[in-house]
């Protein structure tokens, strides 16, 4: 009984009920290939297999047997190596791209079975959407997203670096650059980069750091409107407009661009066993920021380009770190605790005015009124700037000062005959005159002996009563 008995699946007892009909003469081999959604001469084939070895002949003849097309178990045995060591870590899709750059040629979903069976890789539990994404603007350049990764890229090899970077919206295209922090410096660079790429973007999207909207109030602004930073004036002077987002999640496209960074870039950085920030950054742009850019971005909708050229715009004065200062009355300026000296000509109104001093990235330094560069050097000390003393100033005086008494007054001062040695007085402002200084242990001032009450004093016979 147990020899007569066979197992089919769902798919093989419908041939079996259509090619019965077919043995019996109730329908044609055409109309049972229209059933059973096979060609005419399969279906003869079906029926000599049937007729000869009965109902087990629509049993596929590879069942229960290896696939004529398996992979060869040695190269599994060596891409299963490969990706406990060399690529430990590596998900199924970035795996399989290191193994053909190996010689080993083997589709994502083999290779992903593969690591399932070993232990090597789990499958992602996928929640189900609770927010509904906002629809990708349509042109290239109408919205860029900036965010910044701080993440120890380096697996200790060297310093805890960020990663700042850009990505536009409609067809995330990318812009990426190691820094050592998150700054204003480092997001202007980027912008930069971008700016001289592309162009200029419409809008900047990002979050509420203090770097792009300060939350302390400050006198002259609304508390309910952003006060103006480095970056917002800049991105101000570019005509672009800031965008502040409320949440994580109304960026998500460039969260999920760190997602992917953490991912491949930091197995990219292993493999070229990078240990410095210019190191990372020549790894950031030989390997993976062209990789993003050609196999992760997207067709816009529209074929029209939203960014604008530079113009006459200065880009390098517009992104860089400006403060205002006023120019003292010896055309000089303090900045940073150095003294600088504007050089001639003297400009109408800028003696008392107001200048800007811009400080670059790269370390250069320019000051700017109204409209104008202007020539200056450093002054190396700041009593240079402080203009001339008065002559022989009593209260400056370092040594002893000579006091001419009042009988010896017709003898000129500083004469040693009629002055008398005086001290400076401590605690004094040092305008006054100061005293003659008495001998050691005496209080400065006029000696005059204490004064005591007579013994028939009133003021004694009050306190006897």
């Amino acid at each position: 009984m147990e020899k007569d008995r066979i197992s089919m699946s769902q798919r093989e007892r419908d041939v079996l009920k259509a090619m019965t009909l077919v043995v019996s003469g109730k329908r044609t081999q055409p109309e049972a290939a229209g059933l059973i959604g096979r060609s005419v001469r399969q279906v003869g084939r079906i029926l000599t297999r049937l007729r000869a070895e009965g109902d087990s002949g629509v049993i596929h003849k590879l069942r229960g047997r290896p696939s004529n097309n398996r992979t060869d178990a040695s190269v599994r045995m060596r891409a299963m190596k490969l990706c406990r060591t060399s690529y430990a870590g590596f998900g199924p899709t970035l795996a399989n791209e290191k193994l053909l750059e190996e010689g080993i040629d083997v589709s994502v979903e083999t290779l992903r079975g593969w690591m399932l069976a070993a232990g090597l890789w789990q499958q992602k539990r996928h929640r189900e959407k609770h927010r509904q994404r906002r629809p990708r603007r349509a042109c290239f350049g109408e919205m860029t997203q900036a965010d910044a990764s701080e993440h120890d890229w380096l697996e200790g090899r060297g310093p805890i670096l960020t990663l700042v970077g850009m990505i536009d919206d409609a067809t995330d295209r990318v812009v990426l650059r190691f820094y050592e922090s998150e700054t204003t410096t480092a997001y202007m660079d980027v912008l930069g980069r971008w700016i001289r790429k592309f162009g200029r973007p419409v809008s900047w999207y990002c979050d509420r750091h203090g770097i792009f909207r300060a939350e302390e109030s400050v006198a002259g602004y609304d508390e309910k409107k952003s006060v103006p930073t480095q970056f917002s004036r800049a991105i101000s002077e570019l005509g672009m407009e800031l965008i502040l987002a409320n949440s994580p999640q109304a960026k998500g496209r460039v969260e999920r661009l760190w997602n992917t960074c953490q991912d491949r870039l930091v197995k990219e950085l292993r493999l070229a066993n990078a240990r410095t920030l210019d190191e990372a950054n020549a790894v950031l742009d030989a390997k993976f920021a062209g990789w993003f850019n050609r196999c992760c971005t997207n067709e816009p909708a529209s074929v029209n380009n939203a960014h604008r050229p530079i113009g006459k715009l200065d880009l390098n004065a517009i992104l860089s770190i400006q403060e205002e200062r006023v120019v003292m009355n010896d055309y000089t300026i303090r900045f940073e605790n150095r003294v600088y000296q504007l050089l001639p000509p003297a400009l109408p109104g800028q003696r008392g005015g107001k200048v800007i001093v811009e400080k670059h990235a790269d370390g250069s330094m320019k000051i700017r009124f109204k409209g104008r560069y202007l020539d200056f050097k450093q002054v190396e000390e700041a009593s240079e700037t402080l203009g001339a003393l008065p002559p022989n100033p009593r209260s400056l005086s370092l040594g002893p000062i000579p006091v001419i008494e009042p009988h010896k007054a017709s003898n000129p001062i500083g004469s040693p005959t009629g002055s008398i040695t005086v001290q400076r007085t401590g605690g004094r402002s040092g305008r006054t005159p100061a005293l003659p200084c008495p001998p050691a242990g005496n209080r400065c001032g006029t000696s005059k002996a204490s004064w005591r009450p007579a013994p028939a004093h009133p003021w004694r016979n009050a306190a006897a009563g």
